[in-house]
């Protein structure tokens, strides 16, 4: 099964972009994760990824035109789960589930820092909020999948700067060590399993230039529960899908 992560930075303009094109080309893609997709459901022309044969389920924010994460699976769900539980994450639409029979996808777009210290906060709490809730979850579903951007880089490999010193949202200590935490009790991050020295990244800002020259961050992840890790065969990245200043992560998990 290849499972793919993917901030589109609005579904909407990613579709203008090529996007169900670039899905045709790419057939081996059985689960398809995108955040932030800026839309509500009527926005969406949804018939163009049933007509490649995804089944769609779909988590928006109350504020139309932002965050919102959708799931589009070529095997139908035996069961989906919007939202968290907490209202001020849910009504931002940042967390779907859905269960393939013993397996369990969480799409989450995690929020972003960078507007200034009150969204940074909001977002640590957001951190603290889900670990226990992926804790519990884990104790009665073995098999858990958790992919989306996480807005926040873990090692130094991960960033072009590491020794920048602006102490930016997304690369603070209190982040990273939640990554540590978080990849430590119980998940794995799918790309590093396989890829343990490779510089690569998932996210470039739109300004200088900076994918062009390869000036990024990894912050978009796969990652799998401890029952899972030895089935992961390989991942990486689509460095070609241009569609966002993202670009897809990728996993093939043997299930």
């Amino acid at each position: 099964m290849r499972i793919v992560s993917y901030n589109v930075n609005g579904l909407r303009a990613a579709i203008k972009k090529g996007l169900i094109d670039w899905l045709k080309e790419n057939k081996k893609i059985d689960i398809f994760c995108v955040q932030e997709t800026k839309s509500h459901l009527e926005q969406i022309p949804v018939e163009l990824f049933k007509e490649i044969g995804y089944n769609v389920y779909w988590e928006q924010a109350v504020k139309k035109g932002y965050s919102g994460v959708a799931t589009f699976s070529k095997t139908k769900a035996t069961k989906v789960v919007n939202g968290i539980g907490i209202k001020k994450y849910d009504i931002e639409g940042r967390v779907l589930r859905t269960d393939f029979k013993d397996l369990t996808v969480l799409n989450i777009y995690f929020p972003s820092g960078s507007s200034g210290e009150e969204r940074h906060k909001f977002k640590v709490k957001f951190l603290n909020d889900l670990y226990p809730e992926m804790i519990e979850l884990r104790k009665k579903r073995k098999k858990v999948i958790v992919v989306g951007d996480y807005n926040v880089v873990h090692k130094d490999l991960d960033i072009h700067n590491p020794t920048r010193r602006d102490n930016p949202s997304g690369f603070r200590p209190e982040e990273r060590e939640w990554m540590t935490k978080w990849f430590s009790t119980g998940f794995n991050d799918a790309f590093r399993m396989k890829n343990p020295k490779k510089e690569e990244f998932s996210w470039w800002s739109y300004r200088a230039g900076s994918r062009a020259r390869n000036k990024g961050w990894r912050i978009d992840y796969i990652s799998v529960s401890d029952a899972l890790a030895d089935s992961v065969k390989k991942s990486g990245h689509y460095q070609d899908a241009v569609h966002s200043d993202h670009c897809p992560a990728w996993a093939d998990i043997k299930i």
